[in-house]
């Protein structure tokens, strides 16, 4: 907190706290596609995830990314949302390449399947039945501590991108980031087109942003099991979201600014609710599995 009052002596204090939640959002959307690669990456696989959530998203980020330019959004939103682009490519291009060699490993498999003796394959698939009864029995009790030590272990890397987003800010405010006196009056306005076309894209892109998590809301609940899923990526989502909205807010009060950020703001906090579903759905789910082939 000293150093926040320190900063608000030289810093208008609306300006301090746009670029400390835009500080922490950026540390939690850098962070965000992490916890979901490491799951896809241990399970080699990527069918907890619905291809199409992800596609809906990143053209979101893409439209995201043109509007704001457009409309000169917060600097820290605009970096945001380049770094979105780049994430969403990252995920989606893992997604696709897991999916790719796991379809080529069940039909490979399902070939020799049926080479192979029917009576045998009863026999092994009576003794995995009967093994995976017993590990039911044993199961829940083991369940139960990884699952206390999961959400603890992610309750602290909440606190960690907090930390780090306002170390981030700070040390940018000293190195002189912020040392410009008013970046709304002295920033170049857009034209009224380009400032039209902005909302327009920034409107879409929070269609988009709704929309996105719909199918993977769908598909858990189809499929009654969040098993491939990170519940960090969704939790480093909800902060991001949340911050990243305070920041739009908190960089201006000018009228006109807060009109033209509408969209923006739609888009990121109209998903805490599905977040919150996904959350749920965690909850009612914890312990199913997911059916072996699914890519949505």
């Amino acid at each position: 907190m000293a150093a926040v009052g320190e900063a608000a002596k030289q810093l208008p204090l609306h300006e301090a706290i746009s670029g400390i939640f835009g500080s922490i959002s950026m540390a939690a959307w850098i962070c965000v596609i992490l916890p979901q690669m490491i799951v896809n990456y241990r399970a080699k696989s990527a069918d907890g995830l619905s291809i199409s959530f992800l596609v809906v998203w990143m053209i979101g980020d893409a439209t995201n990314l043109v509007g704001g330019l457009f409309t000169h959004l917060a600097p820290t939103a605009i970096a945001l949302a380049w770094y979105f682009c780049v994430a969403d490519f990252l995920l989606i291009s893992q997604c696709l390449y897991y999916n790719s060699v796991n379809a080529r490993r069940a039909a490979e498999a399902a070939e020799a399947h049926e080479e192979a003796p029917l009576l045998g394959e009863r026999h092994r698939s009576h003794r995995r039945s009967i093994s995976s009864e017993d590990g039911a029995k044993i199961a829940p009790a083991g369940d139960e501590l990884i699952e206390r030590s999961s959400w603890s272990s992610n309750a602290a890397c909440l606190l960690g991108v907090y930390v780090v987003g306002f170390a981030g800010w700070y040390l940018s405010y000293k190195a002189g980031a912020y040392n410009e006196t008013d970046p709304v009056v002295s920033a170049q306005r857009p034209s009224e087109l380009l400032e039209k076309i902005g909302m327009v894209l920034g409107y879409f892109s929070a269609v988009c942003y709704l929309c996105a998590r719909i199918p993977q809301i769908i598909k858990n609940y189809r499929e009654k099991s969040c098993e491939g899923l990170s519940i960090l990526f969704f939790m480093l989502s909800l902060t991001g979201n949340l911050t990243y909205a305070i920041s739009i807010v908190a960089y201006s009060q000018d009228k006109k600014y807060i009109i033209n950020t509408i969209p923006w703001l739609i888009g990121s906090l109209g998903t805490v609710v599905e977040d919150a579903t996904i959350f749920v759905q965690f909850r009612l789910y914890a312990n199913n599995k997911r059916p072996e082939t699914t890519h949505a």
